[in-house]
């Protein structure tokens, strides 16, 4: 049996200029400005290092760039949920994730624990 090229999906590749948020640009933003606009607790060390915490406590996001503990475990974002009714989970991500994607799977938790 052939098949058809009209019948095959058409391969849609992005222009190099539509790719630049797959890479990291190691920088915070895109995840600091998503946790303020939810009324979230944020706290910047000295080290310049960032802490927050969900408003009902239960969720906590690190921003770890200059953490000596992080970095033996290559990872810059940590998130720890204390659910009400369930066990404790963490999810770390490391130095080349870019932030748009920890923003993304921020959002998607806040979405979910909100129904």
């Amino acid at each position: 049996m052939t098949t058809s090229a009209t019948l095959l999906p058409a391969v849609v590749r992005p222009a190099p200029e539509d790719r630049c948020w797959l890479s990291s640009d190691h920088c915070a933003g895109p995840v600091l400005g998503l946790l303020d606009s939810l009324g979230w607790a944020v706290v910047d060390t000295p080290e310049a290092n960032v802490h927050a915490t969900s408003p009902d406590g239960r969720v906590y996001v690190g921003w770890l760039p200059e953490d000596p503990a992080a970095w033996k475990r290559d990872i810059v974002w940590r998130v720890q949920v204390l659910p009400a009714d369930g066990a404790p989970w963490v999810q770390e991500f490391g130095i080349h994730t870019p932030s748009e994607a920890v923003a993304g799977f921020l959002a998607a938790l806040v979405a979910h624990s909100s129904h």
